[in-house]
Formats: structure tokens, sequence, C-alpha cells
């Protein structure tokens, strides 16, 4: 997998997330003290499993030679600090001329894509400061 980055300089939150060849803006609200030029890191984390979520139904169906025409993710997520639970609710729309059964496939392959498997597993963190980054092979 490509190593994102994620860069911050002078401006109130405006942060720059790249790979090598991609990069997107990410950014908090006015209201937060943000300039408002991106999406929210909350957000980037529903974007992540909406957008995996819909990839993972089109190449089945792709695979499955099924008449999917589209698929549509809507994904809410909250945090909960107190029992410091998060709660991602995902909805789709499956369009296309689909029968109930394979409507009901589709709905179980939703839950198996990567994103929303590494989001229910146990993860693990480890976080390592880099002292002199002219020498650090990143």
């Amino acid at each position: 997998m490509a190593i994102v980055t994620a860069r911050i300089e002078r401006t109130p939150y405006e942060t720059h997330l790249s790979t090598d060849s991609q990069v997107i803006v990410a950014d908090e609200p006015s209201d937060m003290g943000g300039q408002d030029r991106g999406m929210r890191p909350g957000e980037l984390l529903a974007g992540s499993l909406a957008t995996c979520t819909v990839m993972t139904l089109r190449m089945y169906a792709d695979r499955k030679g099924w008449p999917l025409d589209s698929a549509v993710a809507h994904v809410e997520y909250s945090n909960d600090p107190i029992t410091k639970r998060s709660l991602f609710v995902l909805k789709l729309i499956l369009n296309g001329s689909l029968s109930e059964e394979q409507r009901a496939r589709l709905l179980e392959m939703a839950d198996r894509c990567p994103v929303h498997r590494a989001l229910q597993n146990p993860i693990d963190f480890e976080t390592i400061l880099i002292e002199d980054p002219i020498t650090t092979n990143l």
C-alpha cells in the first residue's frame, strides 16, 4: 500500500494529503477556525468507507455480470467521547435491474470491503518521531 503524507503549514488547519500521484485538501470549517477548503478528517474517514464499499460492489457485480448501473453509499460517522465508541451508519442505493437475490448478495458484500473490515477489527498504532528527516528514508 502507498504511503500517505499529510502536511500542514501556517494556514490554520488546511492540510494537504498526498500520495506519489494524488493530492487532497483537508480542512476544518470556518466556525472551527479553518478555511473550509476541504473535508474534515472524520469526513475523510467516512468517505474511505463509502468509496471502498461502492468500489467493492462495482467489482463484484462486474465479475458476476450483474446489471448494477450504479451504487451510492451515504455514510454518517459519529464518535461518542464518553463511551469511546464510533458508529458508522451506511445507507446503500443500488440502481439497476437487479433481482432480490442479487440485491441481498450485494448488501452482504458491502460489509466485506477492506476498509469496513479494517475498521471493525482491532487496530494497532505505532507512532515514530523522525529526528533527522534528511537521512531517513521515507
